[in-house]
């Protein structure tokens, strides 16, 4: 399903069954993130399990095990901004061990993965993709 605001349309992909998982709230830190970036376009957010971000990751990045979140740009336009996969079964781990909700987490690793495919970089850009979604994170995340 696929809702739009202010130029952002977000297809929601949950493949996995094993924990709820609030669309909306997503949904509503994406937009928001995209209203303050001036970004149009749309984004397809992929929730799913350790199975598949082991897989990707091993493929696309070496690494042979899951993570919590990847992001693969698009080109823009009609082709979209890109997708960015999560696994809930990760996120669910790290919001226990970080003292957030799992609600929490998936905001943080959804407009962290958005900032990825925009182009950002927290490993090459000196500090500007943190201090940018610190900053969003605490207009946009509960």
């Amino acid at each position: 399903m696929s809702v739009e605001r202010e130029g952002l349309s977000v297809v929601l992909l949950n493949r996995q069954r094993r924990r709820p998982v609030g669309a909306a709230r997503l949904r509503r830190v994406l937009a928001g993130a995209a209203e303050v970036l001036r970004v149009k376009g749309e984004l397809a957010l992929v929730l799913a399990g350790d199975r598949l971000l082991h897989r990707l990751n091993r493929t696309y990045r070496g690494k042979d095990r899951p993570t919590d979140v990847l992001s693969f740009p698009g080109d823009g336009g009609e082709a979209g901004l890109g997708d960015v996969v999560i696994s809930v079964e990760t996120a669910e781990r790290n919001a226990m061990a970080l003292g957030r909700s799992l609600p929490q987490e998936l905001d943080v690793l959804a407009l962290h993965g958005f900032l990825h495919v925009l182009g950002y970089d927290h490993e090459t850009d000196d500090g500007t993709m943190e201090r940018l979604e610190r900053r969003l994170r605490r207009r946009l995340c509960a």
